[in-house]
C-alpha cells in the first residue's frame, strides 16, 4: 500500500513498496484510509525498503484549491448566519405598532402576561439576532483570510520551480545591487538581510528542482 510521507513543511511525498516511473499515476492512501490517485514525478531517495517520489494530485487538487474550498464554505457560513441574523432581526418587529406607543404593563389586568411575553420574545431574538451578526462577520474574516492564499503558490506545487526560480533571481538582483552601491541601503543590516533573502530562495529553489524538474 502506497502512503503518504512528511518530507518538509507543506510537502507529503508517496512511500512507496514499489518502483516507479514518472508519469505513472498511483493511488496513495492517507492515515484516515481516504484515497488519491497521484502523478508521480521523481525519485527522492530510498530508505528501509521503501521508495518516496514527489507526486501531485491527479484531480488537480492542491494548496490553492484547498483555500478556495475553505473561503467558500466559510462564505456560506457567513451567509446562513447573516440570513438567520435578518430573520431574528424582522421576527422581533411583532408587536411592533403597540411597542411603540410605550404603553406602560398594566400589572394584574389580563393583557400583563402577553405584553410581558410579546417583550421577552422580541429581547431573545435580538439577541439572537446579535448573535448571529457576529458570528456572520467572523466568518467572513476567515473567509476572506483564506481568499487571499488562493494564490498561495509553495514547494508542494511543481509551479514551485518556476516560482522560486523567480524570486531567487530577484533576490539576487537586489543583494548585488545592496552590495555595488546601485542600490541604497536603508539602514545597516540592508546587505544582511538581502543576503539571508538570497540564500533562503536558493535553498527553496534547489529544493523545488529536487521535487519537480
Amino acid at each position: 500500500m502506497n502512503t503518504y510521507s512528511k518530507f518538509v513543511p507543506n510537502v507529503f511525498l508517496a512511500k512507496c513498496e514499489e518502483q516507479h516511473e514518472r508519469g505513472e499515476k498511483i493511488v496513495l492512501t492517507t492515515k484516515y484510509g481516504q484515497k488519491h490517485d497521484c502523478i508521480v514525478y521523481n525519485l527522492i531517495y530510498e530508505r528501509e525498503g521503501f521508495y518516496f517520489y514527489s507526486v501531485v494530485r491527479a484531480d488537480g487538487f492542491n494548496v490553492q484549491e484547498r483555500a478556495k474550498m475553505k473561503a467558500e464554505r466559510l462564505q456560506g457560513y457567513a451567509n446562513n448566519a447573516q440570513r438567520r441574523g435578518e430573520n431574528y432581526r424582522k421576527a422581533s418587529d411583532e408587536g411592533k405598532d403597540f411597542l411603540v406607543l410605550a404603553e406602560p404593563i398594566k400589572v394584574g389586568h389580563h393583557s400583563e402576561r402577553r405584553h410581558r411575553a410579546l417583550i421577552e420574545r422580541n429581547w431573545k431574538r435580538m439577541d439572537n439576532c446579535i448573535k448571529e451578526l457576529d458570528k456572520a462577520e467572523q466568518y467572513a474574516k476567515r473567509a476572506e483570510y483564506w481568499e487571499k492564499k488562493t494564490g498561495t503558490i509553495n514547494l508542494s506545487m511543481p509551479e514551485s520551480l518556476e516560482y522560486y526560480n523567480f524570486k531567487f533571481e530577484q533576490a539576487k538582483i537586489r543583494h548585488e545591487g545592496l552590495k555595488n552601491g546601485t542600490i541604497e541601503r536603508e539602514h545597516d543590516y540592508s546587505l544582511t538581510y538581502a543576503k539571508k533573502e538570497l540564500n533562503e530562495f536558493e535553498s527553496k529553489l534547489n529544493l523545488a528542482k529536487r521535487l519537480w524538474l
